[in-house]
């Protein structure tokens, strides 16, 4: 990463705006857009590990859905003490992280966007090996593996590996894009918003992808996921039933691709669970 240093020399006006142009191009602006609710046990390790990066050149935008708990208050003392971070409320609970998601899009100032939800965590060095990883291959949309911890932070070395490379198509299949690994150019983006329905993040790729744009792993892991404690026969019949409607009613995948689609998802899905 390169350093602007003007020092006490006189630089001509013009010559101010080009090398703040040169800086602003060779370091660009992450907006994290994180949705909060109820996350008081879990968001300082989440903003501790934002503050962690070995990148600096962020913002944090976290989006309040009207939290019950002392969420409001952790944060409120963060902003205080890193100018990076905002806090932004719902006016109404949502009961979804859509809204909140969508709020820290219009909101956000930065080139590129990466999601961090108020429960999860990032590893030191993943906003830069990303940026790098993208700058050097001219990506616009990558992500990454990561590793799955316990509802009480409890880490066992259990790590996920995702496709290298995902499409349109690829996606139909399985949505291997970790919503808390992904980094992605803003213009991408342009209107595209999160929908409340269920996998919003899921269907928020496809949109992206059906353009013909790629997504591309950067085959390292670079954040840690909460698994929440829930009934696991119960959470698998559920997620069936969502990827069933993202395929037929979101996409309008006709019947039979759809079962094609869902026989791979139940496979890989039974794949991903045992580790």
């Amino acid at each position: 990463m390169i350093k602007l240093s003007l020092g006490h020399k006189q630089v001509p006006h013009m010559g101010k705006i080009k090398c703040l142009l040169n800086f602003y191009f060779m370091n660009p602006l992450i907006s994290i857009i994180t949705p909060c609710y109820n996350a008081s046990p879990f968001i300082t390790q989440t903003i501790e590990s934002v503050l962690s990066q070995t990148y600096p050149y962020w913002e944090m935008l976290i989006v309040d859905d009207c939290s019950t708990d002392r969420s409001a208050e952790i944060i409120q003392t963060y902003v205080e003490r890193d100018t990076r971070i905002r806090y932004l409320r719902t006016e109404n609970p949502s009961g979804s992280p859509s809204l909140p998601r969508n709020i820290g899009l219009q909101q956000a100032q930065g080139e590129y966007i990466a999601f961090l939800d108020s429960d999860d965590a990032w590893f030191p060095n993943k906003l830069e090996e990303q940026v790098a990883f993208m700058e050097a291959y001219s990506y616009n949309f990558v992500y990454s593996d990561y590793e799955k911890m316990s509802w009480n932070g409890a880490r066992a070395d259990r790590w996920i590996r995702v496709r290298s490379v995902s499409t349109y198509w690829d996606i139909l299949e399985s949505n291997e894009i970790p919503c808390l690994t992904v980094l992605l150019h803003r213009e991408l983006i342009e209107q595209t918003r999160f929908r409340s329905i269920p996998k919003e993040d899921y269907a928020f790729w496809l949109e992206i992808l059906r353009k013909g744009v790629k997504a591309y792993n950067t085959g390292k892991i670079h954040a840690l996921y909460r698994e929440a404690v829930s009934s696991r026969s119960g959470n698998k019949w559920k997620m069936f039933a969502q990827q069933w409607f993202v395929l037929r009613k979101v996409e309008g995948v006709k019947w039979i691709p759809s079962i094609y689609f869902m026989l791979i998802f139940a496979y890989k899905g039974f794949m991903k669970y045992i580790k």
